[in-house]
């Protein structure tokens, strides 16, 4: 039987994101993608308007056909949640479908840029910070991080003294492995924070563009979802998924694509990320 992972995130129609960025990564890193969505919409809530069908009431039954059918997952993989109920049925998702053997991956999906999305509360916050107990692997990016461990956000001028606290807060809610991506670290380079059993270390590269882009924080997860599953070593792993990225942002610019919303140019890029 090949090795499958769980998507549990919001499918978008148009707008590379969540599971439809996710899904041919995984596929292509030899991984079956099982989607379970949590929301529908018709395109990602960058752009100014767009539908949404919340998945809420329809995720235990979805659930309940697969537990029926017994299937196995060698990875669980949670993205955007859009509810306190949403987190309490992920939870009790890894519960029933987690094994010896399986990964857990959380992408805390709660904002970017120093800003909270406009769909969070304080409460589900705090529920996050429970679902990350779960998780085997945690990545979030530096605003994610800073509100799952209560610490002021600032956009530059980050000391190693001071994320070395909120990984080691991280640690503490149970996170085993973990990277805060798209720290600022000067104005041409941003670094990743990596830690394994408690000791960080940063990676650095060369800054592509300026603004975020929609979409990258879930084709850095699904690189490190498939490869976790793949046995590929953790840092390891957030080095070649930083380096897709930026491969990625370059391809974008030389496609002529600049709206953000767009998100990256990940499919001309894809051979380039090496198969284990």
């Amino acid at each position: 039987m090949g090795k499958k992972i769980a998507i549990i995130n919001d499918i978008s129609g148009y707008g590379r994101c969540s599971t439809s960025v996710i899904l041919p990564i995984v596929s292509y890193l030899g991984i079956q993608g099982c989607a379970l969505p949590t929301a529908i919409f018709s395109n990602h809530t960058g752009f100014p308007s767009f539908f949404c069908k919340d998945f809420t009431q329809y995720m235990t039954a979805y659930m309940a056909e697969w537990k029926k059918l017994d299937l196995q997952f060698d990875g669980i993989l949670t993205g955007f949640l859009g509810s306190e109920k949403q987190i309490a049925i992920v939870e009790d998702f890894i519960r029933q479908f987690r094994n010896e053997h399986t990964k857990v991956i959380i992408d805390p999906v709660m904002g970017d840029n120093g800003k909270i999305y406009s769909t969070y509360t304080d409460k589900l916050c705090q529920k996050m910070r429970r679902l990350v107990a779960y998780a085997d692997i945690v990545t979030p990016n530096l605003t994610e991080a800073c509100i799952l461990t209560n610490t002021p956000y600032k956009t530059y001028g980050w000391t190693h003294a001071e994320l070395n606290q909120m990984v080691q807060k991280l640690h503490d809610m149970g996170a085993k492995q973990l990277v805060i991506t798209g720290i600022l670290m000067g104005k041409d380079s941003v670094g990743n924070a990596v830690s394994e059993e408690g000791k960080m270390t940063i990676f650095q590269r060369q800054r592509v563009v300026e603004e975020t882009r929609s979409g990258t924080g879930d084709v850095f997860a699904g690189i490190i979802g498939a490869d976790a599953i793949n046995g590929v070593d953790f840092a390891t792993s957030v080095k070649r998924a930083s380096r897709f990225v930026r491969l990625s942002l370059i391809e974008t610019l030389k496609s002529g694509e600049t709206a953000r919303n767009t998100g990256i140019d990940f499919e001309m890029t894809l051979y380039k990320l090496k198969r284990k």
